[in-house]
C-alpha cells in the first residue's frame, strides 16, 4: 500500500461484525451497524509537543483496536474501503 498517515494519525480496517445472534438469528444486511473494531493498518510517526520533541505513538500496525461509533474518515484506497482517524479517536486496543 503506498499510503502512509502523517502525525499522530492512522489508518484501520474495519472488521467485520458477526452474521448472527447469539440466538443464531441472521442479522439481514440492512440491520447491520457499522463495526466499530478494526486492525490498524499503518500508522504516521506520532504528534510532536510544542518544543518540536516526537510523542511516540501507542499503537502500531497489526493491532485490533475499539474506536468510536462516529470516528474517522472514510476514504477508498486501491479499492479498499478505510478509516484515516487520529490516535486519539481510539478507545482501546484489544
Amino acid at each position: 500500500m503506498a499510503f502512509t498517515p502523517l502525525h499522530d494519525r492512522v489508518l484501520v480496517r474495519r472488521i467485520e461484525g458477526e452474521e448472527k445472534t447469539v440466538g443464531g438469528l441472521i442479522i439481514p444486511e440492512t440491520a447491520k451497524e457499522k463495526p466499530a473494531e478494526g486492525e490498524i493498518v499503518s500508522c504516521g510517526a506520532g504528534a510532536r509537543k510544542d518544543s518540536g520533541e516526537l510523542i511516540p505513538m501507542d499503537v502500531k500496525a497489526g493491532d485490533k483496536v475499539l474506536f468510536g461509533k462516529w470516528s474517522g474518515t472514510e476514504v477508498k484506497i486501491d479499492g479498499e474501503e478505510l478509516l484515516i482517524m487520529k490516535e486519539s479517536d481510539i478507545l482501546g486496543i484489544m
